[in-house]
């Protein structure tokens, strides 16, 4: 028997197949083998069309049935990972309504800042544990102000991650962890956030039926059987935004744990059952895959915008074939890069610096001693710094850090940058091969609660190696004082 998992991305659909007893990956693929297209009809919007998203889950499902040459009839449940944040509108049929908002749309950022601001931080913190900010909510205030005609053709909102289940199932359904990370749920009284869709005069009967996770949220029907070629009456049984499901993927569920990515952008996720925060500007913070009123596990986001695009540029402009060339350059250089500092922050604005965009920044260089070798070793450390910068206002929020994983991405992937981490935040960084669309695979079988036997199966089936902290941590500890400095006085500069 089988479980099957999607991941909806921005830039594609990936779907994997897992055996239901060894959770071993059977096979992993996804659609299109481009891109998928977004739209920017303005600066700094970003809208896809939800049906695209269909479409390639259909091509997608059929391809992964066809090319492991498994009976389709043994696929007994489904998981759904998706790009956090969107917004998708449909009318009473379930047509959509306009093209989906997707988290990296920044139109509705002062709808949300005026919100924070009209009902009070000490409200919005308490209740909400986050600002309003620009997301889900946010986002459906915009359409209600500036698109009249959609609105009032609105049957029901959802998350991208709600649109495929009811694709997959006729059912309009939400979570409460889908709630969350549209800041549209309500942790002090346990409900969805009425009073904040009432200031923004959205009608509450617009929200979806909420349902639990780990549960039978809905059973594939006729017509997409006969799309995309799963067994009819397949349960539906999990579904998570993409980072709470990467960290899940990483076995990272109980307080203390913490999920680190490294890609493009940065991602620290670390996992606590405090219902407090002091950084709301600055951390998200959402109700875990694994949130219930029993246990309130909640997920601490601090993402940090300029991290492996930094390495990606210098690659880009270095005129070095690989990462590994890079890496390998870098090792020529000594803890520190003789005095050469990169801060890494280029890729727009930063939300751990209040919004503000910092910039990229490479100080003291100088062009009689520094080469290739320091600028990639300044490079990988400046992102490792912003990495342990990030921690240090998770652990100043009530996150407590015992274990801490990361997926085989391209940062991880480096000795320098995973050991400057390690030691200097103190703890081992355990590396796993695993995906988001395998993780929620394997999610499905998580409802029947044994965590235990899931996390053996991932270890078992997916760790690579642990970087542990060096000895020699003083020299490194050097390296980011005098990096901090360096950023404090930039952050000074700009009024933060």
């Amino acid at each position: 028997m089988y479980y099957i998992g999607f991941d909806l991305g921005s830039s594609s659909i990936k779907v994997a197949l897992v055996d239901e007893k060894s959770g071993k990956s059977v096979l992993s693929l996804h659609e299109p083998k481009n891109e998928m297209d977004i739209a920017s009809p303005q600066t700094d919007w970003a809208e896809q069309n939800p049906n695209i998203w269909w479409d390639y889950i259909c091509k997608a499902t059929k391809r992964i049935i066809k090319e492991s040459q498994i009976d389709a009839s043994k696929i007994i449940g489904i998981g759904i990972s998706y790009q956090m944040h969107g917004l998708v509108v449909v009318d009473k049929a379930g047509k959509p309504l306009r093209n989906s908002i997707i988290w990296c749309d920044s139109r509705a950022i002062e709808i949300g800042n005026r919100a924070f601001v009209d009902l009070g931080e000490e409200k919005c913190t308490t209740n909400l544990l986050n600002s309003p900010g620009n997301f889900t909510a946010s986002k459906l205030k915009w359409v209600k102000d500036n698109e009249p005609e959609v609105y009032k053709n609105i049957y029901k909102y959802m998350l991208p991650g709600d649109y495929i289940a009811y694709k997959l199932t006729g059912e309009m359904k939400t979570t409460k962890n889908g709630l969350s990370e549209g800041i549209l749920w309500d942790y002090k009284e346990d409900k969805v956030a009425d009073w904040l869709l009432d200031y923004y005069g959205i009608d509450t009967s617009l929200t979806p039926e909420i349902v639990d996770n780990f549960t039978n949220q809905g059973n594939v029907n006729s017509k997409a059987a006969k799309e995309t070629g799963l067994p009819e009456g397949t349960p539906i049984v999990y579904r998570a935004g993409d980072q709470p499901n990467n960290a899940l993927s990483l076995n990272i569920l109980k307080p203390g744990e913490v999920a680190v990515t490294g890609g493009t952008s940065g991602v620290i996720y670390a996992v606590t059952n405090s219902l407090k925060s002091k950084e709301s500007l600055r951390i998200n913070n959402f109700a875990h895959v694994n949130y219930s009123n029993e246990k309130k596990n909640l997920g601490k986001l601090l993402n940090i915008n300029g991290a492996g695009i930094l390495f990606r540029w210098l690659k880009n402009n270095l005129s070095v074939n690989s990462y590994e060339e890079m890496n390998l350059k870098a090792n020529e250089a000594p803890i520190g890069s003789n005095g050469l500092i990169v801060i890494p922050f280029g890729n727009g604005a930063e939300r751990m610096f209040n919004n503000k965009t910092i910039g990229t920044h490479f100080l003291n260089l100088n062009l009689n001693h520094h080469n290739h070798s320091h600028l990639c070793r300044a490079a990988l450390e400046g992102i490792a710094f912003s990495f342990v910068y990030g921690m240090e206002i998770l652990k100043n929020d009530n996150a407590k850090v015992d274990v801490i994983r990361a997926g085989n991405d391209n940062l991880f992937r480096s000795e320098i940058f995973s050991n400057t981490v390690a030691t200097l935040i103190g703890h081992d960084i355990e590396i796993y091969n695993t995906t988001g669309a395998v993780g929620a695979a394997r999610a499905v079988g998580l409802k029947d609660g044994d965590l235990e036997s899931f996390g053996k199966n991932i270890t078992k089936n997916d760790h690579i190696m642990t970087f542990t902290p060096l000895k020699n941590r003083e020299s490194y500890k050097t390296a980011y004082i005098k990096w901090n400095q360096e950023l404090e006085s930039i952050l000074k500069t700009k009024q933060i």
